[in-house]
């Protein structure tokens, strides 16, 4: 996951003469091979939507260098306490494929607009939990059927902003509509227990109540899902919502505060409010006025939010780094390996916390996956995320892509083979483009192998047995999904039972989850409650127990 604070670092391009492709995309790929790889790399909410881009034409495919503003161009605004109020400053927001497109203007909020937020929330909770369960269900239920009825609107901005290809991006808010269908749905199905006590006469109710006001910082890599996966089951259980969304994206947090907006909510019950990290995220997380935290981003920054929380004794729930690994076995379907590497690795150009940056591979099938794996990468096809076509687009920033080229160093220097990709590309536009590379004869104690890198890239640890290759998967500080490709029940079943993981996956990529069941890991990727799911419920509301004495009836 990425940082709080992630703000573009300034425009970063590379020249023709210091980029370069990783050779000819069609060497040595089979037909069920290529399309495993559009298949995969796209997405698997896909299959949700149509699976082509129909008619779009990018704008530019010149080497135009001008600014081409648009309607998004005009200062998009924070909405507290039920209105849209501009801030303090303001931030431009490129689209990455080409950063000759303002996408918008945003404004940042200021410290007293933060106050003003965290005073409407509290007023406006107390009458949201007034409100009938029916009338709630209503309002979760019409944010997320309008957000599926607009994918293709919703999705092109959120690629536009963010980089993944158009169908990535529509099945994202696709799947974002869904979180709040599904809590719409939980409005009515909260139910309480009911016991009778050890004392006679008397019974004990035990319900959830909301835990109050909740404040969400939510991450780039996705920027409408990841939000939706939060604000959805914290509205669904009665709190108030003070969001602060990444400043790399703030357009798709502008699209779907717009939509909550002009629902049956009570002025303050949700509030946006942009601005950097440093700033505004860190007077927010130390508020004593926030009853809960929850947090998608880096493990650095969550360590920093527990921190402040603990003084007040908030709730935190967190979801941070990772480091997962896909095992591939001596007896697994070496196709279906391959176009589970592909899709794990390079979908949303490695920029997802479930991203397989580790392949750890049987010594028996290594050499013959290897050739494939290889062959596979160099077929992507890299381009701008609105052509049709693209299967893996640019990565979120300059910053992110500097960091990205920093590790390919670093993986040379610890004595990795880079078989190909790791380098930027020049495109018809100037945007943040890499070829998705493969690292060789990598061992799993180098950093490259340690570290989240967020990035188009993998690496291959060749290993001689199962159990080696199961020690290896186990051998990192994340603990967020792992994978294996086996035929072997028994493997598979023993696998399942022993990844020290949160998520386990079995001849599916690591990416790539349900809305409706638990999300979360283990060590270094999790702290806290689950999310999704109904156990999302653990987080969101408190227990409450009462002892009742009707006494006998006259």
């Amino acid at each position: 996951m990425r940082h709080l604070d992630d703000d573009p670092a300034g425009p970063f391009t590379c020249s023709g003469n210091s980029c370069h492709g990783c050779g000819d995309p069609e060497f040595g790929l089979s037909d069920r091979i290529r399309q495993n790889v559009l298949t995969e790399i796209n997405s698997i909410y896909l299959r949700l939507l149509e699976s082509a881009v129909r008619g779009f034409v990018v704008q530019s495919q010149t080497k135009n260098r001008s600014i081409k503003l648009n309607p998004m161009a005009e200062l998009s605004k924070n909405y507290i306490a039920g209105a849209w109020v501009s801030g303090a400053s303001e931030i431009e927001n490129r689209n990455p494929s080409d950063i000759s497109e303002l996408v918008g203007m945003f404004a940042q909020a200021s410290s007293s607009q933060l106050d003003d937020a965290l005073d409407a929330a509290a007023h406006a909770q107390i009458v949201w939990t007034a409100y009938g369960l029916e009338r709630k269900q209503a309002v979760l239920m019409s944010i997320g059927t309008e957000m599926m009825a607009r994918a293709e609107e919703l999705g092109t901005l959120l690629s536009r902003e963010e980089g993944k290809p158009l169908a990535e991006g529509k099945g994202e808010v696709y799947r974002a509509g869904q979180f709040f269908t599904y809590y719409a749905a939980e409005v009515l199905r909260q139910l309480g227990e009911n016991a009778d006590s050890v004392r006679p006469g008397v019974e004990v109710d035990v319900r959830r109540e909301p835990v109050g006001v909740v404040a969400i910082i939510s991450p780039w890599n996705f920027p409408t899902a990841t939000a939706s996966w939060k604000i959805a089951p914290a509205l669904c259980y009665g709190n108030a919502v003070i969001w602060k969304p990444a400043n790399a994206t703030p357009a798709s947090a502008v699209a779907l505060t717009e939509i909550i907006s002009r629902q049956d909510i009570p002025a303050g019950l949700f509030n946006l409010v942009m601005g950097p990290g440093r700033d505004v995220g860190q007077r927010l997380v130390e508020s004593p006025r926030i009853d809960a935290i929850s947090f998608t981003g880096s493990v650095p920054v969550g360590k920093s939010i527990a921190s402040a929380a603990i003084r007040n004794l908030t709730k935190v729930q967190m979801e941070m780094g990772s480091k997962n690994a896909l095992a591939i076995v001596d007896d697994a379907d070496l196709d279906l390996a391959v176009s589970l590497a592909l899709g794990g690795s390079f979908g949303g150009t490695g920029q997802k916390c479930t991203a397989s940056s580790r392949l750890i591979v049987h010594k028996g099938i290594h050499d013959a996956f290897v050739e494939k794996l290889v062959a596979g990468t160099k077929a992507i096809k890299v381009g701008h995320a609105l052509a049709e076509g693209t299967q893996m687009g640019p990565v979120v920033s300059a910053e992110q892509l500097s960091e990205n080229l920093f590790y390919v160093d670093v993986a040379a220097r610890e004595g990795a083979e880079l078989a190909c990709g790791g380098a930027c590309l020049t495109m018809e536009t100037d945007g943040y483009y890499m070829a998705p590379g493969v690292f060789l004869g990598t061992r799993n104690d180098m950093r490259i192998n340690r570290e989240e890198m967020f990035a188009p890239l993998t690496s291959v640890i060749k290993v001689d047995s199962y159990e080696e290759a199961l020690a290896a998967v186990n051998d990192t500080n994340f603990g967020l999904t792992s994978g294996i490709v086996t035929k072997s029940l028994a493997r598979a079943t023993h696998f399942r039972r022993n990844a020290r993981t949160g998520v386990v996956t079995v001849n599916l990529p690591t990416a790539g989850t349900d809305y409706h069941v638990p999300f979360g890991g283990r060590g270094d990727s999790s702290y806290g409650p689950r999310e999704q799911g109904r156990a999302a419920a653990e987080f969101y509301t408190t227990v409450k127990t009462a002892y009742i004495a009707a006494g006998t009836p006259e």
